[in-house]
């Protein structure tokens, strides 16, 4: 639950989240530049291991922390899904339009209420069922099924919406447990681990320069979620989250700007849809003192 004393600063809290919008679109921009020169395993095995060079000095500070054995299985649990979330995206990222990745990725929200609703006994209120109902049309207006062809990378930008989604489940329930630091660095560690041996079955030569272009994306992500941290704790959610839906705009600026794809009507509208619905909600929770779940980048 944020703290409603250290919310008062709305103009930081825009600009933060701002700098969020851009980093993750920064994200999506590089991975959609490398392409398909790489496995989608390799390029996240290779940002995953430069993720874990930045978080080095907080992995070093928990060296003492000492984890229950009955966390590891969900660990391992979160980290599994965490690895077929990163595959799926890496590998849709080389071929969907950037706007439509970011507007599929807003359905991360929606789905974590649904399963919240349904299984985690939060129970599926009016409100949540509203958000869900607009959402779902957002993401039909966004794919446009019977109108044109559904690509194997729409197809696995929603796996790896679905597979986010049930990792933020796992991740709720560990910081009931354990510290904030420990689920993030735990994360991070196991992703690497389990991208490791598909990475080397697929291994192909890398450059200098797509070393470089990873750690981008490395410190972009990283970038990206501190400015979303220091966002909230300076301003409401109902003050933050909506700008988070520049970031299709942004991705559909970068789309038409460097990688020549047109700009999408339909894109545009469904992704408004879909972020007025996590924005309300958002809105809703933050009142009953809750933090919904954010898109992953």
């Amino acid at each position: 639950m944020q703290d409603a004393r250290d919310l008062g600063r709305p103009v930081e809290g825009v600009v933060w989240m701002l700098v969020t919008t851009l980093a993750f679109v920064g994200v999506n921009g590089i991975v959609k530049h490398l392409g398909t020169e790489l496995p989608a395993t390799q390029s996240a095995f290779i940002r995953f291991l430069f993720g874990l060079v930045i978080l080095a000095p907080a992995l070093w500070g928990m060296r003492g922390t000492r984890i229950g054995p009955g966390l590891w299985p969900l660990f391992l649990w979160r980290g599994g899904l965490h690895v077929a979330a990163v595959i799926f995206w890496f590998w849709a990222m080389a071929r969907v339009p950037v706007a439509e990745m970011a507007a599929i990725g807003f359905l991360n929200p929606v789905v974590v209420l649904v399963i919240a609703g349904l299984l985690l006994g939060e129970g599926l209120g009016r409100g949540r069922v509203l958000a869900v109902v607009v959402a779902l049309l957002g993401a039909l207006v966004v794919l446009r099924p019977g109108l044109r062809e559904i690509s194997a990378g729409h197809l696995s930008q929603i796996a790896a919406t679905l597979c986010f989604a049930v990792s933020y489940i796992f991740a709720k329930r560990l910081s009931l447990m354990v510290p904030a630091s420990v689920v993030v660095a735990m994360l991070s560690v196991t992703v690497a681990v389990g991208l490791a041996p598909i990475a080397l079955w697929v291994w192909q030569p890398v450059s200098l320069v797509q070393l470089a272009w990873l750690a981008g994306v490395a410190v972009l992500a990283t970038l990206g979620h501190y400015a979303m941290t220091r966002a909230f704790r300076a301003a409401p959610l109902a003050v933050t989250q909506p700008v988070t839906f520049l970031q299709i705009l942004w991705a559909a600026l970068l789309g038409t700007l460097v990688f020549g794809e047109a700009v999408d009507g339909f894109v545009i509208l469904g992704g408004a849809l879909i972020v007025g619905a996590v924005s309300l909600n958002t809105w809703a929770e933050a009142r009953r003192g809750r933090i919904p779940p954010q898109p992953e980048p």
